[in-house]
């Protein structure tokens, strides 16, 4: 978030965030990779106690600050912020998501072996989610995944966005 998001903080980053709760299964492991600010999954792990979510950051100084927020706001029991980047991390998650980080490609590369055996990827995408869907179809293909558009809400009269969701074949 830049300097002066500050106006659009609600609609922009909050409310997209808040957007996939109704797109993650209940009582699941959730990894939040490229947190930054902790978005989406500081939002999620507030509103969906259900969820066990790992928020993975590269950058120290924004894994102090997700550290901070996690304790100030008591979600110490459910939430774990790890430094390192998505390919560095061993763990598997039933849902892996993502907001602004890369392109699709690039995501699945670096979020796939983070599926647990029946995991998925949502990743928050908005108007580039068929082109970032086309572009990745050899790489879907070759992985044995399908991709599908899912079109989110997070409130009546707060806009939509949209999301790609990536299983497995025959998940």
């Amino acid at each position: 978030m830049g300097p002066r998001e500050g106006d659009k903080l609600w609609q922009r980053h909050i409310a997209n965030s808040l957007a996939l709760v109704d797109a993650i299964p209940q009582g699941v492991d959730v990894a939040d990779i490229g947190s930054g600010a902790g978005l989406p999954g500081i939002p999620l792990a507030i509103v969906r106690p259900d969820l066990r979510v790992t928020l993975i950051e590269s950058l120290q100084r924004r894994t102090d600050f997700l550290e901070l927020a996690v304790e100030e706001l008591g979600l110490e029991d459910r939430v774990t912020v790890v430094r390192g980047r998505a390919e560095e991390v061993k763990d598997r998650f039933d849902v892996v998501t993502c907001r602004a980080v890369a392109p699709l490609d690039k995501l699945l590369r670096w979020t796939t072996p983070l599926f647990a055996p029946d995991g998925a990827l949502v990743a928050l995408k908005g108007a580039s989610a068929e082109e970032e869907i086309r572009k990745a179809a050899k790489l879907l293909k070759a992985n044995k995944q399908t991709a599908a558009i899912i079109e989110l809400q997070a409130a009546p009269g707060v806009e939509g966005t949209r999301a790609i969701r990536v299983t497995r074949a025959g998940s």
